[in-house]
């Protein structure tokens, strides 16, 4: 069904939708009904031409997380040299380290900070397992069980691929005051933290949650594209309801954002007037993300991890995945079973306007590094947009060389904790 909206508020992006068989033991309520899990995470993806989710590189820019925060390797794949350098395997179907998977590997989607809560009336033990059907496990902590190929360039590209995360053994202490790891420097990671959520002791590792991270390459449910008019398609692909869904735009100091609503067609809605405020907005999502079932303070905290990256330049969607989808994607075990878990994930999808297009063609034709560090995440599938309009063989590479010095700039700030 195809609708249009006029002028109201915004909601939330990215889900994913790949069929996959779900324990439902692990989603049965407990009869002892002393715990319940909640769960947050987001997806990010990029909208082509058409609407729906296209490659770029979800590992790539700077890392905003502390060094104590583990990551894959392909340690045998690794030469270091005499003088300490390190060698990282890479070209076609070779076996990528962490650093050069985040320069090299292409994909739809980036699994962004999922976080594990538990809440108890006394102290208990769990395993916890958790499935990721054709993606990667990149990032998580405290230290965890995983299991996945060797990351190569290729790898999501197999089309069963999963991988798995596991922490068989976590001491749940609700009474407990751990002192939690700390580093110098801001990091986003620590807002995660203030919640009333049970403490966590894993190993020697002591946390307020259970945290991963991932990338993968299936399609959204979601689409959303410009009409001719300026106006905005945004179209539920999934065989089930978004929950609710947020246009939000920002232009320099000015933002504005247009409640969708739930979302079960297509809906045709006009930009968001930027007349919006960030405390207005920061509302509009606390209460939708508590209406999913998470806590006011579990809210909180996700959108001050993602306050950043969530509000920054450029026009997006973002949306509550249906439950079922991040099931399916994500299928999540943990023994002995609680009495409930709920599990809220936001989509993020990153819409182009003609405007950015033309903006970037303009500071590659006069090589404007500033302009191009303001897009530089999402630089490549632009300038792959604006490839696709261009016929001449020596623009194109000359539009190929800017791009890929922007990129090969904006990828030196990486930085990796050795």
């Amino acid at each position: 069904m195809r609708r249009s909206l006029m002028p109201v508020v915004v909601a939330m992006s990215a889900g994913v939708f790949v069929p996959a068989r779900v324990r439902e033991s692990a989603l049965t309520p407990a009869t002892s009904g002393d715990l319940a899990v909640h769960e947050w995470g987001t997806f990010t993806t990029v909208a082509g031409v058409d609407g729906r989710a296209v490659d770029w590189l979800p590992l790539g820019g700077p890392s905003d997380l502390p060094c104590f925060v583990e990551h894959f390797n392909n340690d045998p794949y690794v030469k270091t040299l005499p003088n300490g350098t390190k060698l990282f395997a890479n070209g076609p179907g070779a076996n990528l380290a962490y650093d050069a998977a985040r320069r090299e590997m292409a994909a739809r989607v980036r699994m962004e900070t999922p976080v594990l809560y538990f809440y108890a009336d006394r102290d208990t033990t769990v395993s916890v397992r958790v499935l990721f059907h054709h993606g990667l496990m990149t990032e998580w902590f405290p230290s965890a069980a995983v299991k996945q190929g060797p990351v190569a360039a290729s790898t999501l590209r197999v089309a069963d691929e999963t991988s798995t995360i596991e922490w068989p053994r976590v001491r749940v202490t609700p009474a407990a005051s751990p002192a939690f790891p700390l580093e110098r420097g801001e990091s986003h990671y620590y807002a995660a933290r203030n919640t009333d959520a049970a403490p966590l002791s894993v190993g020697g590792g002591r946390e307020r949650f259970l945290f991963y991270r991932g990338v993968a390459d299936f399609d959204a449910p979601l689409s959303a594209a410009f009409e001719p008019d300026g106006r905005i398609a945004v179209r539920n692909r999934g065989s089930s309801d978004i929950p609710a869904a947020i246009l939000f735009e920002r232009r320099g100091a000015k933002l504005g954002f247009r409640d969708l609503g739930l979302l079960g067609g297509e809906l045709i809605a006009p930009a968001p007037t930027l007349d919006g405020t960030i405390d207005g907005l920061r509302r509009t999502l606390e209460r939708t993300l508590v209406s999913q079932g998470l806590t006011t303070k579990e809210a909180a905290a996700m959108i001050e991890t993602w306050r950043d990256s969530w509000f920054e330049e450029g026009l997006r969607v973002f949306y509550v995945v249906p439950r079922h989808m991040v099931d399916e994607v994500l299928p999540l075990e943990i023994t002995p079973a609680p009495s409930r878990v709920i599990r809220v994930f936001v989509g993020r999808m990153e819409v182009f306007a003609p405007a950015t297009v033309q903006s970037v063609r303009a500071a590659i034709d006069a090589s404007d590094e500033t302009v191009l560090a303001r897009y530089a995440r999402f630089l490549g599938p632009i300038t792959d947009r604006i490839l696709a309009e261009t016929h001449h063989a020596e623009v194109a590479t000359r539009i190929r060389d800017v791009t890929n010095a922007a990129l090969t700039t904006y990828l030196r700030r990486t930085t990796i904790c050795e």
